[in-house]
């Protein structure tokens, strides 16, 4: 199946300010892309592209007083498939991971397992495989936390979450990833496009998404706490340990959105 992804996004600025972005394509998905994926900008100023420490694909640039349009439009191809799920086996005891994938055991900015952990031993201990755990997880969070684009904040932690039931994407994610370290099950967060492909239409604006990934017998498989179940046309752009890691843009200064428009739709054929 084929994909058209893209956005444009505005930003006002009086005087002259750092940013850097996080919305290109993950390295992961460039050989599915069936068009060039170009981020432009207006004005036209310099951009620099680097890698992070976490595989993806960042951005520095300088507004420049008055403001900047960021803007991307590519068409993807992807497999139809819905998310892989995990086998049912014994987990992995902490000390036989992988070095790089430890880091997705420890508490972060938005994921604080101190103040999670009871919970999670509470709730989750009694299930006997990873697999079954994540799922029960899952379950967990998708009915414990209501969603509502107006619960959005961007000081909400996995904590804040669990307190007030209440939140967008990002929030079922932090929570989920939380809940899952404490019960020595890496995780690790994901942002990127998800359309309504293979669902009824939903009835609101189009936006990036947020989910998980989690490390089971020796791979990552994708989890998403908010649908609570396996989708089709998942687009990854970054991941990291939390949303610090993977923002869509962090401005080192005074910088207004103004404008914010997301597109994925399912196409026939490139036009």
């Amino acid at each position: 199946m084929l994909i058209r992804c893209g956005y444009d996004i505005s930003f006002q600025a009086e005087t002259q300010t750092a940013m850097m972005a996080m919305l290109s394509l993950h390295p992961s998905r460039h050989q599915d892309l069936r068009t060039a994926q170009r981020l432009t900008i207006s004005p036209d100023i310099p951009l620099y592209h680097y890698e992070d420490g976490f595989g993806n694909v960042a951005t520095r640039l300088t507004v420049p007083p008055g403001g900047v349009t960021l803007s991307c439009d590519f068409v993807i191809e992807d497999s139809g498939e819905p998310d892989r799920r995990a086998p049912t086996g014994a987990q992995t005891p902490v000390e036989d991971l992988p070095d790089d994938v430890m880091i997705f055991l420890l508490g972060s900015r938005y994921c604080e397992t101190d103040r999670l952990m009871d919970v999670a031993w509470a709730n989750f201990a009694h299930y006997g495989t990873a697999s079954e755990r994540v799922d029960a997880i899952v379950d967990f969070v998708h009915n414990h936390i209501e969603f509502g684009y107006h619960h959005a904040r961007p000081d909400k932690t996995a904590w804040n979450g669990y307190q007030e039931r209440q939140g967008v994407c990002r929030d079922f994610a932090h929570l989920a990833i939380t809940l899952c370290r404490c019960m020595n099950i890496p995780a690790r967060y994901c942002t990127g496009y998800l359309g309504d492909i293979g669902i009824p239409p939903v009835d609101a604006p189009m936006d990036f998404s947020a989910w998980f990934d989690v490390y089971i017998d020796g791979q990552w498989y994708t989890h998403d706490a908010r649908h609570n179940h396996p989708r089709i046309g998942r687009i990854l752009m970054a991941r990291g340990r939390d949303a610090t890691d993977v923002a869509l843009t962090t401005a080192f200064g005074p910088a207004t959105l103004t404008g914010f428009e997301v597109h994925c739709d399912e196409v026939p054929s490139i036009d």
